[in-house]
């Protein structure tokens, strides 16, 4: 008999060490299996074989009666999918299929993302540049919409990853996979305004691009108050964050230019269909456009039941 409690330690540190996903990912991953492992026997705890479908089924289910969102119980599914995928192919367990994959997702309506639209993104960049912080909050926000980066990203972004003569920035992604994008030319000269300051404020070892007034590294919940902080000094009356910066990015880009590839290429998706998502923003925005200008539009063309 194998213990699992032992099996998920040896499953994160496979994430971790081989897989080399994120702190974040790794953590989402122990405090999933977790829950499922606490719903379970002594028995299935004490035996990874006794563990079947019907175990799997009762949580999901349990979760979902105690008000989990659909998404949540999904993602709930999916890591117990990897888990066990892990076990399967682990050398001495003898766990022989994957109990997980008999227990149907729940289904989960898409929804469209936020986005801003370019007038309010240029209300938003629109920032002073008096003093060092206002300098770097500008580059901060030029760069997200610039190029669509993460928060993760941008964090941790150092000035060696930026090519200011060719106007591209390398990025550390998901997955630790690495991809190059284009740097507009307002964030290249929003860049060059802070760096000066930056270099005098940084106390640590690494040429970070962001720095706290303390001088280290601007972590991503700061990163997000300042997003919002200028959300609300610009007058922008709906919630800001980060990635809806993202989201704006790629939706102007397929919008402008129609190349579903190459948002893809720099949003940093492993599948298309991710980005495929911003292609029905834009049908979105077609028909509102329609609605609002063609004279037998649906909001101007009633249909009377029997007038056909």
């Amino acid at each position: 008999m194998i213990q699992i409690k032992p099996c998920l330690e040896a499953y994160l540190s496979f994430l971790q060490d081989i897989r080399q996903l994120s702190p974040h990912t790794v953590s989402a991953a122990r405090r999933d299996v977790t829950l499922f492992i606490s719903t379970l026997a002594e028995s299935a705890r004490e035996d990874i074989c006794a563990v079947d479908s019907d175990h799997v089924r009762h949580f999901l289910r349990q979760q979902s009666a105690d008000g989990k969102a659909a998404k949540t119980v999904a993602r709930y599914r999916s890591s117990l999918v990897n888990f066990f995928d892990f076990l399967v192919q682990a050398p001495n367990c003898p766990l022989e299929h994957n109990p997980v994959t008999l227990v149907n997702a729940p289904k989960i309506g898409r929804k469209l993302p936020e986005v801003l639209d370019v007038d309010m993104v240029f209300q938003l960049l629109d920032i002073p540049q008096r003093t060092p912080l206002e300098r770097r909050d500008k580059a901060l926000l030029e760069l997200f919409y610039s190029s669509g980066l993460r928060l993760s990203e941008l964090s941790r972004l150092q000035w060696s990853d930026i090519n200011r003569p060719e106007g591209l920035v390398r990025l550390l992604g998901k997955g630790q996979k690495t991809r190059v994008v284009p740097v507009g030319r307002q964030a290249l000269k929003a860049l060059t305004s802070w760096q000066d300051d930056c270099r005098q404020m940084n106390q640590g070892s690494v040429d970070w691009v962001f720095v706290s007034n303390r001088g280290d590294r601007l972590k991503p919940r700061s990163i997000q108050a300042r997003v919002k902080h200028w959300a609300q000094q610009q007058g922008l009356w709906q919630r800001v964050y980060p990635h809806l910066l993202r989201h704006s990015f790629a939706s102007h880009m397929l919008e402008s230019s129609g190349d579903l590839r190459a948002v893809q290429d720099m949003l940093g998706h492993a599948d298309l269909s991710t980005t495929q998502i911003y292609t029905h923003l834009n049908f979105q925005h077609l028909a509102e456009v329609y609605d609002r200008s063609h004279p037998r539009a649906r909001k101007s063309s009633k249909w009377i039941p029997g007038a056909d």
